[in-house]
């Protein structure tokens, strides 16, 4: 590959990010960047600006490496995490077919990547940012809502390219859903700057259900095993790159500050084998979602007092420090059928991976996991909820989660303690008295309701000549308010056109009077007021949604009637 100019490719771009260095360096790390397109004054070929040996003067005395790299899959975008730590001189090569990327570390290593796409992007909208802790691309999709069952054209697995357990999960039919992570993730990546620790990722959605049924799906659920092109049970279908490090990844802060772990999945292996070990309570399915997490147990119930003494027991392990160690086992190993599996299918090839919470529990799992269960910091059981076909949903919070659990109840503790005007102990009793004055004022609103349309009945009635039309509109009023009107003028000789709600939008109708009269003039009615109606025996009511055409409806049945005078 040469840097002559033909070697330009239509559509290619050079993206070229500047952080972590100093002077005219744009002021500090992870600031700076900008963007060079294909066609500037000096063309030539973004890929071989990358790996001409005039580009890094710096660092043609280390070796070149490949940088840790993770990636996962949404509808409209494909995500590339490439993680190297407070890196400068930075280059992105993005091309409709291959992605290349280049950089350097603080200790002037160099790093490079070249992947060939397993489809097509639409290079000229992705999206690239840069962080004190790793560089991120967007890609978008060339044909969206299609799936990418790995990020590689060829069906091969680096070792230096993973699957982002994190933040892979099902995404067919959730379009909305991914708009709304593709913002969210790129208001995180705003933020992230030297002057303060990233926001935890920890409450990225995080999805995975294991199903019930044949070893194959069970192993594929559990992530019991890789299949023949190595890739784990349980990750996507051909996921090149598998998380099978022994340590889990975490989103880390300022330099020196304490990682932030992914607890939600440790959290369910822990109290999993906790509800096994106290109560023979089997795990059937879990679910790790954005707000909070649920693990169904094999068991009609379960008690306040054993939701109590699970969650003290979990926690007693926590502050245990337990160690968490992640390994592999060849598939013969007589040690797998100590660890907790559904078994594995009969295709199986390669390693098993393995998790181990020290004289706790063994499993077979693909995902990230804590290196010490004092890394979850604590889990809070929030209760159960009836789950199909006679099982339990127990729901609870881990890590990071349970402490904005406690700040948003205490966020609602004070709006309510302003409204309410008393304490918190008092917040219960005070809003079942408020729904008691509420039901005895809508109680004595109906009866007002009642009187009101009866005296209207009477109101007409007491008229020396009554008129052949009668027509209302009340905004408060419902069907039992038209319909006790009507009953008391009597619909033998007036016709009356009842309307309640709103005055321009929508409402409920009434039609009464000679049945003749209601049965060709009602469905005409509806038909004006943009609703649907049905009726009997000289009534006929409906809903409407253009109460504003109240005023056609009544032209309508006075030029009914004024045809119907002469006759009489």
């Amino acid at each position: 590959m040469g840097n002559s100019p033909q070697n330009l490719l239509p559509g290619d771009r050079t993206v070229v990010l500047r952080g972590g260095g100093t002077g005219n360096d744009n002021g500090g790390r992870g600031q700076g960047w900008g963007t060079r397109w294909g066609a500037h004054s000096e063309p030539r070929c973004p890929v071989a600006a990358l790996l001409a040996p005039h580009a890094h003067p710096l660092l043609r005395s280390f070796p070149r490496q490949p940088a840790k790299t993770l990636w996962y899959d949404r509808p409209r975008y494909v995500y590339l995490e490439f993680c190297v730590e407070d890196s400068r001189d930075v280059q992105v090569v993005i091309e409709d077919q291959r992605l290349v990327f280049s950089c350097k570390n603080a200790d002037g290593v160099e790093f490079y990547n070249e992947i060939d796409l397993y489809a097509r992007v639409n290079s000229k909208d992705s999206r690239e940012k840069r962080s004190d802790r790793s560089i991120t691309c967007f890609m978008r999709k060339w044909k969206e809502k299609v799936a990418w069952p790995r990020i590689t054209k060829e069906n091969i697995k680096p070792a230096w390219l993973s699957v982002d357990f994190d933040n892979w999960r099902d995404w067919e039919g959730d379009e909305e859903v991914e708009r709304a992570m593709v913002e969210q993730y790129a208001e995180l990546l705003e933020k992230v700057t030297d002057k303060g620790s990233p926001p935890a990722m920890d409450d990225l959605d995080v999805r995975r259900a294991m199903k019930a049924g044949t070893p194959r799906e069970a192993a594929r659920c559990t992530g019991s095993a890789h299949r023949r092109d190595g890739a784990p049970w349980g990750s996507p279908p051909s996921a090149a790159g598998a998380v099978r490090s022994p340590r889990a990844r975490y989103p880390r802060g300022a330099r020196g500050n304490k990682p932030v772990a992914c607890t939600s999945l440790p959290g369910q292996h822990l109290i999993t084998a906790i509800a096994d070990q106290m109560f023979g309570f089997k795990t059937t399915s879990w679910e790790l979602g954005r707000q909070r997490s649920f693990i169904e147990l094999d068991t009609p119930s379960m008690t306040a007092e054993q939701v109590e003494a699970l969650e003290r027991s979990v926690n007693e392990k926590i502050r245990e420090r337990v160690p968490v160690r992640v390994r592999e086992l060849a598939v013969d190993d007589p040690e797998i059928e100590t660890v907790r599996s559904r078994g594995l299918p009969d295709d199986h090839a390669g390693p098993v991976r393995v998790v181990d919470i020290e004289g706790i529990d063994s499993n077979m799992c693909c995902g990230t996991h804590v290196s010490n269960l004092s890394d979850l910091q604590v889990i809070k059981l929030l209760g159960t909820e009836k789950g199909k076909k006679n099982k339990t949903n127990l729901v609870f919070l881990a890590g990071n989660r349970v402490l904005k659990s406690i700040e948003q109840s205490h966020s609602t503790e004070k709006a309510l303690t302003s409204l309410l005007k008393n304490g918190p102990g008092e917040h219960v009793e005070a809003v079942k008295r408020l729904q008691s004055s509420v039901k005895l004022l809508q109680k004595n609103n109906l009866n007002l309701l009642r009187d009101l349309a009866v005296l209207i009945a009477r109101d007409f009635k007491s008229k020396p000549v009554p008129s052949q039309l009668f027509v209302l509109h009340r905004k408060e009023g419902d069907s039992e308010f038209m319909n006790i009107i009507a009953n008391e003028i009597g619909t033998e000789e007036t016709l009356l056109f009842l309307t309640v709600g709103d005055e321009k939008e929508a409402g409920l109708f009434l039609l009464a009077g000679p049945v003749e009269a209601v049965e060709n003039l009602g469905p005409r009615v509806a038909e004006l007021l943009g609703g649907k109606g049905a009726g009997k025996r000289g009534r006929f009511q409906g809903k409407a949604t253009k109460m504003s055409r109240r005023g056609e409806v009544q032209a309508l049945l006075q030029e009914f009637l004024s045809h119907r005078s002469p006759e009489a």
